[in-house]
């Protein structure tokens, strides 16, 4: 299993990078990404310190920890800049909160971060086919996530994305231990959102081959 968007007290999570990711190799995982929410006012607070702890843990520790943040609740305007800046300074993952279904993100949103390239576009539950599309174009991945207030969304986005041939990946939007999801429990939400098969291969293969992109930049 690997996580690519979570949660740690650096914004809204419950736990220590340490023990979030201690956690999860706990229950098996081989890689996570560590993506606090950001905006303009933190992330080069936030940033840097998920870049030292993540250095810290690959020295000891089996599991990958990956530094990244998730740019949320943002100005349009300000996406790509973030993204660019979260880039130059260690994120080896850049996530984009999406226009979920259960928040008020800014409409535009979808389309602002697969312009600036992120690398993956969090609950994007009102994502359309020709951003789908773009999203192809572009090498940004759309997210399954296993979060009840984000997850309604999920079979819509699964139909888009197979039409479009945009890559998914599977996400827990983790903010706690509980979060983490096991590879079975993973399995059985991809099926009931009807994904059979090679789709759920891919999904899994997806979220590798990140990590070995994050791996390179790090």
């Amino acid at each position: 299993m690997i996580d690519l968007h979570t949660h740690t007290l650096f914004s809204d999570g419950e736990l220590l990078p340490s023990e979030l990711v201690r956690r999860a190799e706990a229950v098996g995982y081989e890689a996570i990404a560590l993506t606090d929410h950001v905006d303009s006012s933190n992330i080069d607070f936030v940033l840097p310190r998920i870049v030292k702890v993540c250095k810290a843990l690959n020295r000891y520790w089996k599991i990958r920890a990956i530094p990244g943040v998730e740019i949320t609740h943002v100005p349009l305007e300000e996406i790509t800049p973030l993204v660019k800046f979260a880039r130059r300074h260690g994120a080896g993952i850049v996530v984009v909160h999406g226009e979920t279904l259960s928040e008020p993100v800014l409409p535009g949103t979808n389309r602002a971060a697969i312009t600036a390239g992120c690398d993956i576009l969090a609950h994007p539950g009102n994502i359309t086919e020709e951003d789908a599309k773009m999203a192809k174009k572009r090498g940004v991945y759309l997210e399954l996530t296993t979060r009840k207030n984000h997850s309604g969304a999920n079979r819509r986005i699964f139909k888009i994305a197979k039409s479009a041939g945009t890559k998914l990946v599977l996400n827990n939007d983790a903010h706690g231990g509980d979060n983490l999801v096991s590879e079975a429990r993973a399995i059985r939400l991809l099926k009931d959102i009807g994904l059979r098969g090679i789709d759920i291969k891919k999904v899994f293969k997806n979220s590798r081959n990140l990590v070995k992109k994050a791996c390179v930049r790090g």
